[in-house]
C-alpha cells in the first residue's frame, strides 16, 4: 500500500536533495571527491566558485522562506564549501606552469572579490569586510 505524501513534504525532500546535489557538484569541482562519470579527481576552481556563488544566491533569495532545518542545511553546505574553496586556493602543489598561473589568477581574483562576503588574507586567514580577522 502506498501512502500519499503531501506536496509540502515532497518539496522539503526535493529541496534537501537539490542542495546536497549542488554541494556534491561543488566538492567534485574542488577536487575533493571523485567524478563518478570519469572515475577521476578533477579540479576546476572557477566552476567551483560559480557553484558556491549560486548556493550563496539561494541563501539570500530564500531567507525567511525556509524551515529551520532547511536553513541549517543550506548554511552548513555553504560554510563547508567556502572553507574547502579557501583550502584549495591555498593548497601548495607543484602544478604545471600554465596551471600555476591560472591558480595564481584565481587566487588574486578571489582576494579582490573578498571571497564570499568576507576577505581572505594571503595566509588564508578569513577576514571580515573591514579586514579584521573573523572569529
Amino acid at each position: 500500500m502506498v501512502e500519499s505524501v503531501s506536496e509540502e513534504e515532497l518539496f522539503k525532500a526535493q529541496f534537501r536533495m537539490f542542495i546536497v546535489g549542488i554541494a556534491n557538484s561543488a566538492m567534485q569541482q574542488l577536487g575533493k571527491i571523485m567524478n563518478p562519470l570519469t572515475g577521476k579527481i578533477e579540479r576546476d576552481l572557477g566552476s567551483a566558485k560559480a557553484t558556491i556563488d549560486l548556493i550563496r544566491m539561494l541563501q539570500v533569495k530564500t531567507k525567511g522562506n525556509l524551515s529551520r532545518e532547511e536553513q541549517q542545511l543550506l548554511d552548513r553546505a555553504l560554510s563547508n564549501l567556502q572553507l574547502n574553496y579557501v583550502d584549495e586556493l591555498n593548497r601548495k602543489e607543484e602544478p604545471a606552469e600554465a596551471a600555476g598561473e591560472a591558480a595564481a589568477e584565481e587566487q588574486e581574483t578571489a582576494a579582490k572579490d573578498g571571497v564570499f562576503k568576507g576577505k581572505v588574507s594571503k595566509s588564508g586567514t578569513a577576514k571580515n569586510e573591514k579586514g579584521k580577522p573573523k572569529n
